[in-house]
């Protein structure tokens, strides 16, 4: 098994992001790098990016969060960031991803959490959520979802493509194009920090053909995952924005199917599939209202 992990000088004074790295070993050796932000006896609140961004994605919500009193946790995915990289696209898997997330949420005895997901973040997220539904208290869900089998939207599929045939995957520059604000060059640079090389760019286009649309092996898995939700009671949030082209409008299926949407405070945001970067007050303010109904 081949790993490399970003030096860290590449990460040094980025605009915004004055955190505290923290890291926990897996079994088998990866390391996941983490943010621990806030009070340690306070609810958790968990924060999980997507592709191909980092926990950088997240900074100008944390503060938002740990100001109420939340201790928000933000890893960053195996490939990603500053968690160890595994070296070529055959390395990673949709399951694969899922259990090292897990065994970070289990090794960290998490209990209570609300889960704050956005992208693959969500993939991953729920999935893990429908594995430990115990640990679980609340979902803020935007912009992503759990695919189990429908046809790729057209946005999607270009996006695919891309990812697979492209010479080049500018990470900063994808980012700069799925948000409606628009990012400073140093902010672009920033989501390029974690990505010196080619070849540590590889979880980032591994995962656009993952995502378990028809055809995909991971459907099965999904349908499980799917039972849990439609029996999920707790309070479930959907905070979709108004701008993503990919996934504008998923709130229905959640809406329709899982209970804990009933009666929530749902909301629309502002801004494209970044959300985060478009409207971070929205989100967090959506996350907020699912840890305080989950509490």
């Amino acid at each position: 098994m081949q790993v490399y992990r970003t030096p860290d000088d590449r990460f040094a004074d980025l605009p915004g992001f004055g955190f505290t790295p923290h890291y926990l070993e897996l079994h088998g050796g990866l390391r996941v790098h983490y943010l621990d932000e806030g009070p340690r006896d306070g609810p958790a609140v968990l924060l999980l990016h997507g592709e191909p961004t980092w926990c950088y994605l997240w900074r100008h919500m944390i503060p938002l969060l740990t100001e109420q009193g939340y201790r928000v946790l933000v890893p960053d995915l195996i490939g990603f960031g500053r968690s160890d990289k595994l070296l070529g696209q055959a390395s990673y898997s949709y399951a694969g991803q899922v259990a090292w997330i897990r065994e970070w949420v289990e090794a960290l005895d998490l209990k209570g959490v609300t889960l704050g997901c956005q992208d693959w973040g969500s993939l991953i997220g729920l999935r893990v959520v429908a594995e430990l539904p115990d640990r679980f208290a609340a979902v803020a869900l935007s912009n992503g979802g759990l695919p189990d089998g429908q046809d790729a939207p057209r946005a999607f599929a270009i996006w695919r493509a891309f990812a697979k045939y492209s010479p080049l995957f500018p990470i900063g520059g994808i980012v700069k194009r799925g948000t409606k604000r628009a990012l400073t060059p140093e902010e672009v640079a920033a989501y390029d920090a974690p990505f010196p090389t080619r070849a540590s760019k590889a979880a980032a286009r591994a995962y656009p053909p993952l995502v378990p649309f028809k055809g995909n092996p991971a459907v099965p898995d999904q349908l499980r995952a799917w039972e849990v939700f439609k029996r999920w009671e707790k309070p479930f949030v959907c905070c979709f924005s108004d701008g993503d082209p990919i996934t504008r409008g998923g709130a229905a299926l959640w809406l329709e199917r899982v209970p804990g949407t009933r009666g929530m405070p749902h909301r629309t945001l502002h801004g494209g599939h970044f959300i985060q970067e478009d409207d971070p007050a929205g989100f967090a303010a959506a996350i907020a209202d699912a840890a305080r109904l989950g509490g």
